[in-house]
């Protein structure tokens, strides 16, 4: 193939991960003509269209996935060669994708990118915030963090985070108005924040302890929301019973903005992981976060 073909490759990629010309284009701070441009020199190299596209979407082809398949470790070893030679000389550079639910920016990932910003000037990491469950190989991203229990089994994990329990609380307010649920059937007689499983559409039924079996609770209420971490908002503003990690809320229930309801139904989560395939390990800059993360663990 080519030589000049290499400088293409990946502004091809970018647009299969990117979904479309215009946002590969703002992602590599290009002109949308210019990605055209090197789009449609590998597809006359290749004889062969790479996307088919149609006035709403970009999608690759059935050539273009095989293509991509092929290219795709090809050049992540050439930007690991990269970022090999500069990590060398004590320099970490390039950039890091992770997913990660908006839950984990605000217990961990937060102060963890402040560590990892004054280690690593030069490393950008960008989070994708998504409740929703992908597949981080095929949308490209470095790696993720979800609840251990949640984890593809074929994946590295590191743990970031201690167990820590799902609850149920309420502000003082809306419990002295509507009382306070002594047992998990009284749920049904109370304004109970929901939440919408985004991959399924379904609303979750949460996870509760009676007595020595596990329940799914259905609950029902005039408020439903795709991002967990609002129903500590939602809670706090007196709408009604929100179902949260315990972490979350922990400044609130003592200082008695938030009161937890039915302490005993809670359940243990096993807490928060970092995952990512073993082949990705070797990168420098994903090797960098790894550090970091043992460090806050430790900490």
């Amino acid at each position: 193939m080519a030589r000049h073909l290499l400088t293409h490759l990946p502004i091809v990629v970018s647009v299969a991960k990117c979904g479309g010309f215009a946002s590969a284009a703002s992602a590599l701070n290009m002109s949308p003509s210019a990605v055209s441009h090197a789009v449609r020199v590998v597809e006359d190299r290749l004889g062969e269209p790479i996307f088919a596209r149609t006035t709403r979407s970009v999608a690759l082809t059935e050539a273009g996935a095989r293509f991509l398949a092929s290219i795709g470790p090809a050049l992540d070893d050439i930007d690991k060669a990269v970022e090999g030679v500069t990590a060398q000389r004590g320099e970490v550079t390039g950039l890091l994708r992770i997913n990660a639910p908006r839950v984990a920016v605000l217990m961990v990932l937060a102060p963890m990118l402040a560590k990892l910003a004054w280690a690593h000037p030069r490393l950008t990491v960008e989070v994708h915030s998504n409740d929703a469950f992908v597949n981080i190989i095929e949308q490209g991203f470095d790696a993720g963090i979800r609840l251990g229990d949640s984890i593809q089994q074929d994946m590295v994990s590191i743990r970031l985070t201690p167990p820590f329990k799902a609850i149920m609380v309420a502000a003082p307010s809306y419990l002295a108005t509507r009382g306070t649920p002594q047992t998990i059937a009284e749920l049904a007689n109370h304004n109970c924040v929901g939440f919408r499983l985004l991959g399924s559409g379904a609303l979750y039924e949460w996870d509760l302890r009676d007595g020595e079996r596990d329940v799914a609770a259905r609950v029902g209420g005039t408020s439903v929301i795709t991002d967990a971490s609002f129903a500590r908002d939602l809670a706090l503003a007196g709408v009604g019973i929100g179902y949260i990690f315990e972490p979350l809320v922990r400044a609130d229930i003592r200082d008695e903005r938030l009161q937890w309801v039915l302490p005993k139904a809670a359940v243990e989560e096993h807490g928060l992981f970092l995952y990512f395939p073993q082949r990705a390990a070797l990168a420098p800059k994903l090797r960098a976060f790894i550090d970091v993360a043992r460090t806050f663990l430790g900490e």
